[in-house]
């Protein structure tokens, strides 16, 4: 092949991305609750060892771009859009209102605020810090993000307490932290009751996200686990009010199972907000587009996800590498996350019919003949050759992933 004209590289793209074929319309599109980030399209392509590979944009250009492709919901960090020096200010409303013409304009609504709490520097000895100063400023900043999910219409609230936590040990009385972290998402739920009661409208649900490590050396609240712990501890006047915002990746980095935190999180009915992404298992935060490395888990997350009809957001809380361009980011990597997540979330609804897989799973619920109940040796022997059915159940997944169901098979 010859050298390609840099003059040309744009629509070569776009040839080969026609080509593919499997896209959706941004009409189809626009029917799943999957929201697009602010930051993500924002990001730059820096890291702590990487420079930018793109050029900023802002968010005028990015909702416009999610219209076009047809996600149909905006998410932001308070200052990816608003200047730490303008919260709460004039300029906030300026900003704010900017915003709402925005998303109006190009048909997309705000379905998540979040509040960072990790950047700046004030931030440096967490939002629990031991100065009273930093405590009082985070409770205005969560409270502030609170006043801007309303204006903007939001229904979800996410917090990652990603600084909450230490360098070194000894530092800090860990029960205390976890003490002055309530007190702060206390005051957002309470500032929340409050302006929704005043606006006639529902309040917002608050969402714990998890990290298990970055960027404190040790972290307080590292897993879905430990904050549903925290939840339930007593110490949030408004535990009600507050659930989870697992993501994918955060769960599988320190060697879980994200389907597994899912499903302890549907259990204790706080799977209020998810983000979508991939990656690999104990590396760290690399943010990879939905299905790109683990397709087959991501099949049986959403088997899990539809069983139990959740019907809350997949928020695409991803990097698109720093190999893709500006014009990449949403000719490539934003459209093709989309469609891969429709056709996984439809595949999972054919494994929920698939007579197979009902028929092996109700096989297994049933069991083999009784048997004496107090007899270990007689039950496994009755149930033998039906625990084989794991295995086949395994294999009909990829089977359904892979279109082999569908008699799609290679003749040598």
């Amino acid at each position: 092949m010859n050298p390609i004209p840099e003059n040309q590289q744009q629509a070569f793209v776009s040839r080969l991305m026609k080509a593919c074929g499997g896209a959706y319309s941004p009409e189809v599109r626009r029917k799943y609750f999957i929201s697009g980030p602010q930051w993500a399209a924002a990001y730059q392509g820096q890291a702590l060892f990487h420079a930018p590979t793109r050029p900023e944009i802002g968010f005028q250009e990015i909702i416009r771009k999610y219209s076009e492709i047809g996600i149909g919901y905006w998410t932001t960090h308070d200052t990816d859009v608003i200047p730490t020096y303008a919260m709460g200010t004039d300029r906030q409303n300026e900003i704010v209102a900017e915003i709402q013409k925005a998303l109006r304009d190009n048909g997309v609504q705000c379905s998540m605020v979040t509040a960072e709490t990790f950047h700046h520097a004030v931030w440096s000895a967490s939002p629990a810090a031991e100065a009273p100063q930093v405590r009082e400023y985070a409770k205005f900043r969560v409270c502030n993000t609170v006043d801007i999910g309303h204006e903007l219409g939001a229904s979800f609230a996410v917090y990652w307490p990603g600084s909450l936590g230490y360098y070194v040990q000894g530092a800090i009385d860990e029960t205390q932290t976890l003490r002055w972290y309530a007190e702060a998402l206390n005051a957002a739920c309470d500032r929340d009751i409050e302006v929704a009661q005043k606006n006639d409208r529902q309040t917002l649900k608050h969402c714990l996200e998890a990290k298990p490590f970055e960027p404190q050396a040790e972290i307080l609240l590292p897993t879905s686990d430990a904050m549903l712990g925290f939840i339930a501890s007593g110490l949030l006047t408004h535990p009600e009010m507050v659930g989870l915002n697992p993501e994918y990746l955060h769960e599988l980095m320190w060697g879980a199972a994200p389907r597994a935190a899912l499903a302890r999180a549907l259990v204790a009915g706080k799977l209020f907000h998810f983000d979508i992404n991939d990656g690999y298992r104990l590396k760290h935060d690399v943010d990879i587009g939905v299905g790109l490395v683990n397709p087959l888990d991501w099949l049986n997350v959403l088997v899990l996800l539809r069983s139990h009809a959740y019907n809350g957001p997949f928020n695409l809380d991803y990097k698109p590498p720093r190999t893709t361009s500006q014009f990449g980011v949403f000719e490539v990597s934003f459209p093709t996350a989309v469609d891969r997540f429709i056709t996984l979330w439809e595949i999972a609804g054919e494994v929920m019919t698939d007579p197979i897989i009902k028929e092996a799973m109700d096989a297994l619920k049933a069991g083999g003949p009784l048997v004496d109940p107090r007899d270990a040796d007689a039950i496994f022997a009755s149930n033998r050759e039906l625990l084989t059915l794991h295995e086949l159940i395994a294999h009909r997944l990829v089977q359904i992933l892979l279109g082999l169901h569908r008699g799609r098979i290679y003749s040598l």
